[in-house]
């Protein structure tokens, strides 16, 4: 353990074998940190924060602080956090509120770049690449195998699908489906995202099925209904996992109002 004697390690803080600690870092007394993490100098690890092994702050990051909530009142919520992840500088990111499960979570062998913040309530799962300045507003969730775009925006309670990507300064008021590529203000959905699924392994007939799904929801007359009516009719086992995920995705995001599926969950505060 490498810890330099100007960092503050709070009474009850626990920390793991071979953790390394920056100058002036400060670690809260509810923080516990997993072993192999390297914790750069000027960081602010506070709040009920659970930190798995082998993460990578750099400087300045502020991890667990409470949330930008008005109706937040100090209530001990949560932040997780699990493996193998990269956080560059000035990264922000929120514990959660009680007007969700109380709890923000980051998954595993992610790479956040500078100045990104996650918001309270946050569900950022595995393998998610992040561009500088993404902004992730509360009660966001993130499939996993998704990228952002630099300084990309996104709504709270929207949900991104898996395997998607998202373009740079996007304005992302709507859940995004899976495998597509979003752009533009307000995002919409651009085209398949054929590089990120070829990338990922994805065979030939599998694009090549959502590539017709795409083109039969998006590009033809049909409404989305028709869309999903005529991809489902197709010969009994011809369609494809994806595609149903991908209709499934979409059905749910219609129940929500605005188009986020997570707007149909939300819990009605008490009177």
């Amino acid at each position: 353990m490498t810890i330099h004697p100007t960092a503050i390690i709070e009474k009850g803080a626990q920390i793991a074998d071979n953790v390394m600690i920056g100058a002036y870092s400060i670690i809260g007394p509810d923080v516990k940190i997993g072993a192999d993490n390297r914790i750069g100098h000027h960081c602010n690890i506070t709040g009920h924060t659970t930190i798995g092994k082998n993460n990578n702050f750099s400087p300045f990051c502020s991890i667990g602080t409470p949330p930008q909530d008005m109706a937040y009142k100090d209530e001990p919520t949560r932040l997780i956090i699990g493996d193998n992840n990269t956080f560059k500088e000035f990264i922000t990111i929120n514990t959660g509120t009680l007007k969700d499960n109380g709890e923000t979570v980051v998954g595993n062998n992610n790479y956040l770049m500078a100045y990104c913040h996650i918001g309270h309530d946050g569900i950022v799962g595995d393998n998610i690449i992040m561009a500088n300045g993404v902004q992730l507003g509360g009660h966001v969730n993130i499939e996993n195998y998704v990228s952002l775009g630099g300084l990309a925006g996104v709504h709270h309670l929207v949900t991104i699908g898996e395997h998607s990507f998202v373009g740079g300064i996007a304005k992302v008021i709507q859940d995004v489906p899976p495998y597509m590529i979003v752009e533009g203000n307000p995002g919409r959905v651009r085209a398949l995202n054929i590089i990120g699924l070829q990338r990922r392994g994805f065979s030939k007939e599998v694009i090549e099925a959502l590539e017709d799904a795409y083109k039969l929801i998006w590009r033809s007359k049909l409404t989305s209904a028709q869309a999903f009516q005529q991809l489902l009719s197709a010969p009994e086992g011809n369609t494809c996992k994806e595609v149903l995920h991908l209709i499934q995705f979409l059905q749910n995001s219609y129940k929500g109002k605005f188009g986020r599926y997570k707007e149909s969950l939300r819990k009605v505060p008490a009177r």
